[in-house]
């Protein structure tokens, strides 16, 4: 099996870590594929890996890599999920971060992980992705979102009105900081701490949460994954900020966004005892009360 191995960075404190991944590929007979910058890295650490093969881009994903690790937190995983795209490759994701909401396998259960992704002791998980439209095609092929797409206020203090419409439909004007739109992969990013809901994946619908907005009535709205979105914001500044993930753009006042479903989903690998609602619990310290 050709598997494909992602990191953003060989930290120290990661080596007793890559010395059982690469442990385990050997004993395996498992070929390791490393993304190109990281396989300079590695083989510092590493010679016998200086034949691995490389990838750098998601047409390497096509064909000839039938799993991708990624290694390290949650923003390594969306960096990871940037190459597989729509290969339908399988995705697992081994935390050496801090929370892990979609990196949920402990770094130190790696070998009963890899040992049951042999065995084929696990399931697979659709995650939906978002997408957007521009004039300009302003993100090129990368006009999609993982978590969620943002738009904020650039250099001024002032709030910002974003203007949303359901599928033609006038909904609301946000006066606020900002304006998320999320995937419920998301829900548990950006969207949480401005205090929008937490969505169980497989949910079908995106999540339209202000930032820091003017009115009190103004909440956190569900709608059906399948309407489109189309997003115009006004600010007393020439610019804003438009962000696709950890992706940003500067955008002009009164910017067209259309945003819809993805056509593609990202397939996560999940095992029994490392599911959404376990790591929820585990990651938000739920059942931590006494009366529990």
């Amino acid at each position: 099996m050709n598997v494909a191995l992602y990191s953003q960075k060989v930290k120290k404190d990661f080596h007793p870590y890559l010395n059982e991944i690469f442990a385990v590929f050997e004993e395996f007979k498992w070929i390791p594929i490393l993304e190109k910058k990281l396989k300079v890295e590695l083989v510092k650490l590493f010679p016998q890996l200086a034949d691995c093969k490389t990838y750098e881009s998601p047409e390497d994903f096509k064909s000839g890599i039938d799993l991708a690790i990624s290694m390290g937190g949650d923003g390594t995983f969306i960096q990871m999920v940037g190459y597989v795209k729509d290969s339908n490759v399988p995705v697992v994701g081994i935390n050496t971060g801090r929370l892990g909401f979609m990196s949920n396998v402990s770094k130190n259960h790696i070998r009963e992980a890899l040992t049951r992704i042999k065995d084929s002791k696990y399931t697979l998980q659709d995650r939906s992705l978002i997408e957007i439209e521009t004039k300009d095609h302003l993100f090129g092929d990368d006009n999609f979102a993982f978590n969620e797409l943002t738009i904020h206020k650039k250099d001024s203090a002032s709030m910002i009105s974003i203007r949303v419409e359901l599928d033609g439909k006038y909904m609301n004007a946000y006066w606020a900081d900002g304006l998320i739109v999320s995937t419920p992969t998301g829900s548990t990013a950006y969207s949480l701490s401005c205090g929008g809901p937490i969505v169980t994946p497989g949910c079908m619908v995106h999540i339209i949460t202000p930032i820091a907005p003017h009115n009190l009535n103004v909440r956190p709205v569900l709608i059906p994954d399948f309407k489109e979105i189309r997003l115009v914001a006004e600010c007393r500044s020439k610019s804003l900020l438009l962000t696709l993930d950890s992706r940003s753009k500067i955008i002009k006042n009164n910017y067209e966004i259309i945003v819809r479903k993805a056509k593609f989903c990202i397939k996560v690998i999940q095992f029994e005892d490392y599911n959404f609602v376990d790591t929820i619990r585990d990651k938000l310290l739920w059942g931590l009360d006494k009366r529990n």
